[in-house]
């Protein structure tokens, strides 16, 4: 088994330690953090750490209303231009908290007495070291290039973060590792149907709300992996000249968990269908599923502002099972590292 494979099937394990080790900490760290005269949020991060900002966008807008603004490190490290934060708490998100520009971004911060908070697995690192408070990721070792439980680990850190004070959403919280080994297996039983799309040399993977940061994910992860080109479209940009790149021989990957944004995504598959493009769903409803050329069913009954812990796993998935279809090396791809130093 690859490290890759073992990874994605370590993740309940080290999200439930995640939770047990870090859910005590939670609500001091958001009082602190959002302390009086915080108005907005000001997250610095790179490649999969992106996309769980994505998520804490969408995520403390919606049930916290609080406005998630992202950070151009260029502006702190290349440019010289730090801009003034004004009223924000700044957080950084890196799994390996080594990336030299976000840790300037959080330097600065501090320079301008805003609060800092650092999300990341190594607690030594020098982005912990730059931040007034740590959220640890406790996901152990990660030896495979591609991350993945370094990156479920973030989504349950921002949903703990979001969730902090909430006894309700806190259960549905530390109900999510049950539901994600379930989701494991139901994914894995389902890779042999991607051995059509051996061949395939790009896509598409669409989605929206909490679960846009999601679809970047999964497009990244089968870049990373297979080489494939996939790329990632809110349903509602579709239409704004992005619908040109769903075509025939170009799978569309839809997210689709039932919830707020399960109506637009049906209106998407049709307009991927016009195109001539099949349809990979990653979805919980009986229906959208049984429309689709693939099928990914999702575990049922998880609330939609958690089923981004869910649906990245048959991304996931699909990465690895496209990836060693084309006997790619998936542990190393060619051309990355572990550790990106961006400046």
């Amino acid at each position: 088994m690859s490290w890759v494979e073992a990874e994605l099937r370590e993740q309940p394990a080290a999200l439930e330690r995640f939770l047990a080790a870090e859910s005590a900490s939670a609500s001091g760290i958001v009082r602190d953090l959002l302390r009086e005269g915080v108005r907005y949020l000001l997250i610095v991060s790179r490649g999969s750490s992106s996309n769980v900002a994505r998520y804490m966008q969408y995520l403390f807008g919606a049930a916290n209303h609080l406005p998630v603004a992202f950070a151009t490190p260029s502006l702190y490290t290349v440019y010289d231009t730090p801009p003034k934060l004004g009223p924000a708490a700044v957080i950084g998100i890196s799994q390996s908290g080594a990336s030299p520009d976000v840790v300037a971004v959080l330097d600065e911060a501090r320079r301008q007495q805003r609060p800092t908070l650092a999300i990341t697995n190594d607690p030594m690192s020098p982005l912990a070291r730059a931040a007034d408070w740590i959220l640890p990721l406790h996901a152990g070792k990660e030896r495979a290039v591609a991350a993945t439980k370094t990156y479920l680990n973030s989504i349950g850190a921002v949903a703990l973060l979001s969730a902090a004070g909430d006894g309700e959403r806190l259960r549905e919280l530390h109900a999510m590792p049950g539901k994600l080994s379930e989701q494991i297996d139901l994914s894995l039983a389902a890779a042999d149907t991607l051995n059509r799309y051996r061949d395939v040399e790009g896509g598409s993977v669409i989605a929206r709300g909490v679960n846009y940061g999601t679809a970047f994910e999964i497009a990244l992860k089968i870049r990373e992996l297979s080489g494939a080109q996939f790329e990632a479209f809110s349903s509602a940009d579709l239409l704004h000249g992005p619908i040109a790149a769903v075509k025939s021989g170009r799978p569309a990957i839809v997210i689709a968990p039932s919830g707020r944004t399960l109506a637009s995504m049906a209106a998407a598959v049709a307009d991927v269908r016009e195109r001539g493009s099949e349809v990979m769903a990653i979805s919980d409803d009986h229906e959208f599923l049984a429309a689709a050329d693939t099928a990914f069913p999702l575990v049922p009954g998880v609330p939609e502002w958690l089923s981004p812990l869910l649906t990245v796993v048959p991304g996931q998935v699909a990465a690895v099972r496209l990836a060693t279809l084309q006997g790619a090396n998936v542990d190393s791809p060619a051309g990355l590292t572990k550790i990106t130093l961006t400046h």
